[in-house]
């Protein structure tokens, strides 16, 4: 079985939106054009509450875009404040064709901890379900998209991978935050044996 991921595409991360990616919105029309060629289609959202340990809000003095070091060597991004659960900002738009979307994985709902995975939180700690609804369906391969490429696409494909899914990165239906981390990504998602197309 054939499954497409869409990853976050949400208000937020478009153009005007609390962490727009660049040409976040050019993304929506191949996505809306593809959703038919897939068995299963399903999305992630992120889904913060609104005191969310990642948001720059809570780091009087931080910048945007620092990293804190935290435990056991993991670090943390301070982002802008977004996706805050039941927020416009945190809703797909309507520009997103969503008829075939079977089911929406919400993630990063833990105040302590980031969630960039569609499949678990960045400590690992806690599953979204996604894997088990997709071992469940019978899907074999997956394909992602979405937003941001450098982050929750490369680490949601990383981890459908690790699921063993065969895995391909939708280039034209992704954009990244840092071209150039996401060159980086390219060759470590290659080198686990994902695709690109």
């Amino acid at each position: 079985m054939k499954v497409l991921i869409i990853v976050d595409i949400q208000n937020d991360f478009l153009p005007g939106g609390a962490l727009a990616v660049p040409g976040g919105d050019q993304v929506i029309p191949y996505i809306n054009g593809i959703q038919g060629d897939y068995d299963l289609v399903v999305a992630t959202q992120d889904w913060h509450p609104s005191d969310h340990f990642s948001f720059i809000s809570g780091h009087p003095g931080r910048e945007v875009f620092d990293v804190l070091n935290l435990e056991g060597g993991q670090t943390q991004i301070l982002w802008p404040d977004h996706c805050v659960q039941g927020s416009l900002g945190a809703q797909l738009p309507g520009s997103l064709a969503q008829e075939a979307i079977h089911a929406i994985f919400r993630k990063g709902v833990n105040k302590e901890i980031d969630s960039y995975s569609g499949f678990f939180d960045n400590r690992r700690q806690a599953s979204t379900g996604l894997g088990g609804y997709l071992t469940e369906k019978g899907a074999t391969q997956v394909d992602v998209c979405g937003l941001a490429a450098d982050y929750c696409v490369f680490f949601t494909a990383m981890d459908a991978l690790e699921q063993g899914f065969k895995t391909r990165i939708l280039l034209e239906g992704t954009r990244a935050i840092d071209d150039q981390d996401f060159v980086q990504k390219q060759k470590q998602f290659l080198s686990a044996g994902g695709a690109l197309s």
